[in-house]
């Protein structure tokens, strides 16, 4: 088992390099979801601020 896990001196670029591949792949499916939230936030605020220019007599 030690033996599979030292990969015949390979080990550190081969854990290395499934460890970069996994944190790409986490951020490569969280980064369409924080995109989401983001737009999402900026229309609510385009649309807070839209109306509170259609109503008369609000400070902002």
């Amino acid at each position: 088992m030690s033996h599979f896990f030292a990969m015949g001196g390979y080990a550190f670029y081969v854990w290395t390099s499934f460890a970069v591949f996994f944190v790409v792949l986490l951020i490569d499916a969280l980064a369409p979801i924080a995109r989401r939230r983001r737009h999402l936030r900026q229309l609510r605020s385009r649309m807070a601020r839209s109306e509170a220019r259609r109503r008369p007599g609000t400070t902002a």
